[in-house]
């Protein structure tokens, strides 16, 4: 797989599960503790994300644009 495809795969996850994490926050009642978990994904999808950029970029699979 591509590195920008992962990366853009990987940034739409942590957008997805921030509105999750929001309607959860909003409209659940119960004791379940879904928006945590929701978070938590968020937080490791990020972390994954960061990763993955930097080795792509050290690996020359990224190149910054130069002016």
């Amino acid at each position: 797989m591509d590195a920008r495809a992962l990366i853009i795969i990987l940034l739409l996850a942590v957008v997805l599960t921030m509105g999750t994490s929001m309607v959860f926050l909003v409209r659940d009642d119960t004791s379940r503790r879904r928006t945590l978990n929701a978070l938590k994904l968020r937080i490791v999808l990020s972390i994954t994300l960061i990763v993955v950029f930097i080795i792509s970029v050290a690996m020359g699979w990224l190149q910054p644009n130069a002016l």
